[in-house]
């Protein structure tokens, strides 16, 4: 909008400015007298009409100095599309951004933040965050993270280059393949907020116990959280199996780093088999060390599935407890393969397994062999003989 100085000077004159404000009074009561005769017209007599008029007349005749002043200012108003001295109304003030503001008002500064407010799930925030963009290329799971509650939002949190790649650095110096990070880091994102000094401590302390480099880089792959525990918590782990099992310091490090994940469980389950294969089974404590160091998973194996493989094993096939501790292997295997296969055997009259019998029948080629080399080198029998068989169970 563009009003010229004369127009200002006009509008800013006390004069003029109370003529106005008579004028404006008068052309409300002129409007409302129009009307006023309009809706009267067929109503009211033409005398009563003429009254009308007549009063406003009287009343214009009254202020003639309020009508000679707006005929004044109408002649000496330029037109606003004239290019003399025009005056900008609608330029806007602009603060100085090195003004200094109350502290209401900076509280009241609103920020529009990148990232989403709120939001359920992360694909929002990937576009946007370097961090989750860098772990989405590593091959992490976001999809599984979001599920677990308040992964979300910490990863959201994280600075990808003063917290994550420091870590990736980590690991990756450790000597855990690049292909595996991203798997790593699905199971146990909460690596990403340990301090690097725990983490190096950790690995230190492994190092130690004579784990080797390759070998804990192992242990860190099969089992996320092993550098999430502290130093303690490891050091009471490996001496809990070295002393309860009776195992030497070589042997100990064997099973944990083929099975890492008895330093990061619970120890109740272990301890709860031990007692199973000691007073339940009946195996004795040698047997009980061989059985662990063969198959370790025999410590955390489900008690329930473990009972029913042994209690099918020892007491329908009769198979002592000497050829079960030889042959740990199939207290690991599937129930329901070791019976389908025996009851084959059976029906074809070859189930025997007692080494001093003939046509014996070692347990590793019961249960380990695949189904066309087991009919065809142990049951004697075609593929399609046993597939028939199956159905009939």
């Amino acid at each position: 909008m563009h009003v010229c100085q004369r127009c200002v000077s006009l509008l800013l004159s006390r004069p003029l400015s109370a003529a106005l404000q008579h004028s404006t009074r008068a052309l409300h009561q002129r409007s409302h007298l129009t009307l006023l005769q309009h809706s009267t017209r067929h109503t009211l007599s033409q005398r009563h009409s003429r009254q009308t008029w007549r009063h406003f007349a009287d009343h214009q005749a009254a202020s003639p100095d309020v009508y000679n002043k707006i005929d004044l200012a109408q002649k000496q108003v330029v037109p606003l599309n004239s290019e003399v001295h025009r005056i900008d109304l609608d330029a806007a003030v602009h603060t100085s951004p090195l003004q200094e503001i109350s502290e209401e008002e900076a509280v009241q500064i609103q920020v529009p933040s990148a990232l989403p407010p709120e939001s359920s799930t992360l694909r929002p925030y990937v576009d946007k965050s370097e961090t989750l963009s860098k772990l989405v290329q590593l091959g992490v799971n976001l999809w599984k993270l979001e599920q677990r509650p308040n992964v979300g939002s910490m990863l959201v949190r994280l600075d990808f280059h003063a917290d994550v790649a420091p870590r990736l650095l980590f690991l990756k110096d450790l000597g855990v393949e690049e292909s595996k990070l991203g798997q790593l880091l699905t199971k146990n994102p909460f690596i990403l907020t340990e301090s690097l000094d725990n983490l190096e401590a950790r690995v230190s302390y492994l190092k130690s116990k004579k784990f080797s480099k390759q070998s804990v880089a192992a242990m860190v792959s099969k089992a996320p959280y092993l550098l999430n525990f502290s130093v303690e918590r490891l050091d009471n782990r490996l001496g809990f199996f070295q002393k309860q099992l009776g195992l030497s310091a070589e042997k100990t490090r064997d099973i944990v780093t083929r099975l890492p994940k008895l330093l990061c469980g619970s120890l109740e389950p272990i301890k709860e088999n031990l007692k199973v294969c000691e007073l339940e089974f009946g195996f004795r404590g040698n047997e009980i060390q061989h059985i662990v160091t063969t198959v370790p998973k025999v410590l955390i194996a489900n008690k329930r599935k473990l009972t029913q493989i042994f209690d099918f094993v020892h007491n329908t096939m009769d198979v002592p407890h000497s050829l079960v501790a030889k042959f740990p292997q199939v207290l690991n295997a599937k129930f329901l393969r070791i019976r389908e296969r025996h009851l084959f055997l059976e029906y074809l009259g070859r189930a025997q397994y007692q080494p001093s019998q003939p046509n014996y029948i070692s347990l590793d080629r019961l249960v380990f062999l695949p189904d066309d080399v087991f009919c065809s080198e142990v049951a004697l029998a075609t593929l399609e003989d046993f597939e028939r068989f199956q159905k009939t169970l």
